[in-house]
């Protein structure tokens, strides 16, 4: 056979010379040729007490399921590492209750992506989770005798904790390499050439094993362009690994964080134009060419939407427009779009160009999905999908073809269209609907809709035996799920009036389940972070207390607030709570196409 796999074993030892490969189960392979492909593994800091019980690293599911089952036992925990992994480890550790604290060597967290006006944004938006941030902060040793009792740094400061989660970076897995007498980099990693060559004859090296130019790449897409270049050179091909795009687009702790091209600025005279926002949350840099006309990189935090069109603009080395400011302001600043030109790169994992998906258009795809199945634009990240679809969509529009604006791929209609269609045939079911006017047995997308559109007609029970199956986890939990996983709990404060009993009864809550609350616009207060598991015994307590839910997630009467009226108020003519409380008392529950909000004058 072609292929030959081999589990339950690894390699042992290398030797170029006789060009063969020892086994631990001893067996040996010879070879004409040996691709090195050993990854990484998690660096480990060595000060004292790594070692100890209640330490991990954030590799691979069985060190989730170690983290998870100590987790259980624990009040407090660190992370160690302030990049991508880590803030993703300690949103874990959040999520499983633990209290956490996030430790970065570097001045600002994720600090290979984002510069320091970047970086103070986003240890906002974590803050505001919950998590306490220490940056600048080295750890001089983990404390405890046989477990883990806590973290000191430099400084002399500690942390009580019990357990320490390491994200500290990962290192080449050159052992195999180095016992062979191949050459390495000076921070580890198979030193290879252009082609991906090592200095032993026969033998290449890629993915985060191999350094290039000594310099080891910790992507994903870059280990598939050099297994595709080691490909093309065994074939006698002429193709080069000069280098790879590390631009990343991600949503961390549901706050959305892009870099791409220059980030930093190093270009030499480069200027940087910057829109922060420290109330939204959000800030924006682009550095752009002394001359102005180039577009060299950027830092996008808390607003990545723009990241499709301007990484694409830096690939392709297309000139910016005159006002470039407008690529990064709020769209309701009047910001108008740009038009890139068909050899811009859109997909850079697979470098696909603007060209080449009109092209798959013009060749017989009628849908995003068929130009990434065509071209593989999209198929790697993920991160330009959006802007395929925008680019597929806008040519079918020049070209005169009507886009298909589609509900899903189960039914040929918009929801308006599909909520006219019920009305008519009074429809009672969704079995109904889709023999009907669809096909196939629905989706994550059109059932909720059409949930939506009979409780908006029958106003029936939206969690009756037929209708349960369609909704979507915040009507079956009663609360509403957020950006980071965790669901809000809103109990009903009619009017805004309440007892001090029950203010109590809420504080209480919050309390007892580390909650984060905040008195909304409506009158009433939000309750933020609820894991799935909590909210029983969170509902239990409000439901003995008088409490019912306020309908925060749901297409339907949220509250009807007003203001105390002629009771309290000595320029108050009627009692506008009362009448605010009857209407709101009077509308729960009641379903419509989009969510109600109310309010009474007094």
């Amino acid at each position: 056979p072609r292929v030959s796999l081999r589990l339950g074993t690894s390699a042992a030892s290398v030797d170029p010379a006789t060009r063969t490969v020892v086994l631990t189960t001893g067996e040996e392979l010879s070879y004409d040729e040996l691709v090195l492909a050993t990854g990484s593994a998690p660096f480990v800091p060595p000060v004292p007490g790594h070692d100890l019980e209640g330490t991990f690293v954030y590799r691979t599911i069985e060190d989730l399921e170690a983290i998870r089952d100590a987790a259980a036992g624990a009040t407090v925990g660190a992370v160690i590492g302030g990049g991508l992994l880590g803030l993703e480890a300690a949103n874990a550790l959040r999520q499983l209750g633990v209290e956490t604290h996030v430790v970065e060597m570097n001045p600002r967290l994720m600090s290979a992506q984002v510069d320091d006006a970047g970086g103070r944004i986003l240890a906002g938006h974590v803050e505001k989770l919950g998590l306490t941030i220490h940056t600048s902060k080295a750890t001089e040793r983990i404390e405890g005798d046989g477990r883990v009792t806590g973290l000191t740094f430099a400084s002399g400061e500690t942390v009580p904790l019990e357990m320490v989660v390491f994200s500290a970076g990962v290192r080449p897995r050159d052992q195999l390499a180095r016992a062979a007498g191949i050459a390495v980099a000076e921070r580890g990693g198979v030193l290879v050439d252009e082609q991906l060559r090592s200095s032993a004859d026969h033998v290449w090296a890629i993915g985060e094993c191999a350094a290039p130019a000594g310099r080891m790449y910790g992507l994903v897409a870059p280990g598939y362009t050099m297994a595709e270049i080691v490909v093309d050179a065994l074939l006698d091909g002429a193709g080069t690994f000069t280098g790879a795009d590390m631009s990343t687009k991600l949503k961390l702790l549901g706050v959305d964080v892009a870099s791409f091209g220059d980030a930093h600025g190093t270009t030499a005279d480069s200027v940087d134009l910057v829109f922060s926002d420290a109330v939204a949350g959000v800030y924006k840099k682009l550095v752009i060419s002394d001359d102005g006309k180039h577009l060299l990189g950027g830092v996008l935090v808390g607003d990545a939407s723009a990241y499709g069109l301007l990484r694409a603009m830096v690939s392709s080395h297309m000139e910016l427009p005159a006002n470039p400011e407008e690529l990064i302001l709020p769209a309701s600043s009047g910001a108008s779009a740009v038009a890139l030109p068909a050899e811009a790169v859109v997909c850079s994992c697979n470098t696909v160009t603007k060209g080449e998906i009109e092209g798959a258009v013009d060749g017989g795809c009628d849908s995003a999905a068929c130009v990434t199945t065509c071209t593989q634009a999209g198929a790697t990240c993920g991160s330009c999908k959006p802007q395929v679809k925008k680019i597929v969509e806008d040519y079918f529009t020049s070209q005169g073809v009507v886009v298909d604006r589609s509900l899903c791929e189960h039914f040929s209609m918009t929801r308006a269209e599909l909520f006219d269609v019920v009305l008519v045939h009074g429809y009672r079911s969704f079995d109904e609907i889709v023999q009907a006017h669809g096909r196939g047995r629905g989706c994550d997308i059109c059932k909720p809709v059409v949930a939506s559109v009979l409780a908006s007609q029958l106003n029936g029970h939206v969690l009756a035996q037929d209708n349960r199956p369609l909704q979507d986890t915040n009507d079956a939990f009663l609360a509403n799920i957020q950006r980071n996983g965790t669901y809000s709990v809103v109990p009903r404060i009619a009017g805004g009036e309440i007892t001090p009993e029950k203010l109590i009864v809420i504080g209480e809550v919050a309390r007892d389940f580390g909650l984060y609350t905040k008195i909304t616009g409506g009158q009433r207060i939000d309750m933020f972070g609820a894991r799935m598991e909590q909210l029983p015994a969170i509902w239990k307590r409000l439901v003995d207390a008088g409490f019912e839910s306020g309908h925060a997630y749901g297409k339907a009467l949220r509250t009807v607030k007003s203001c105390v009226g002629s009771t309290w108020c000595r320029y108050g003519v009627q009692d506008s709570v009362a009448m605010a409380i009857a209407l709101e008392l009077r509308y729960r529950g009641l379903r419509a196409p989009h969510k109600l909000k109310g309010g009474v004058s007094g």
